[in-house]
């Protein structure tokens, strides 16, 4: 898929979580563990502040009256709600109940990441003007570049 310049950056971290996800996915009882610790570094270093640029920048410009745009941001604040408290679930610690919840957590983290890349990013390179995604794009790499909190 040929994608958007402004967007780029944030299709290249969904490269990362998708991968997250897989692992996740491919969980076994014997190794979520190792999972579930691939899946906690990839969302404490990128996870984490993906969405707060998405929550940030893309929400702010998918603000139309319009029932698609409604919907779309709908779903990514719900998705984006369910991933952190799953995450914050698996960060507490192993539970009898860790396996499942990575299968369940790698399902949603992977549909959403699809959810984005083929609805979410399409309404915006559809809709937007030109000069308001490359403004969306600047945005986006700023916030990419800044520093990144430890928390």
């Amino acid at each position: 898929m040929n994608r958007s310049a402004a967007l780029a950056p944030l299709s290249r971290d969904h490269q990362h979580a998708l991968d997250a996800a897989l692992r996740l996915r491919r969980t076994t009882p014997a190794d979520t563990r190792a999972g579930v610790e691939h899946f906690l570094a990839f969302w404490t270093a990128e996870g984490r502040r993906h969405f707060e640029i998405e929550e940030g920048h893309l929400l702010d410009a998918l603000a139309r009256d319009d029932d698609e745009w409604a919907h779309a941001v709908e779903r990514v604040e719900r998705d984006h709600a369910d991933i952190r408290a799953m995450a914050a679930e698996l960060t507490a610690g192993p539970s009898e109940e860790a396996t499942d919840l990575a299968h369940r957590l790698g399902t949603l983290l992977h549909d959403h990441v699809r959810f984005e890349e083929r609805e979410l990013f399409r309404l915006l390179e559809e809709r937007l003007a030109d000069d308001e995604l490359r403004r969306l794009g600047e945005r986006v790499a700023a916030a990419e570049a800044a520093p990144r909190d430890a928390g």
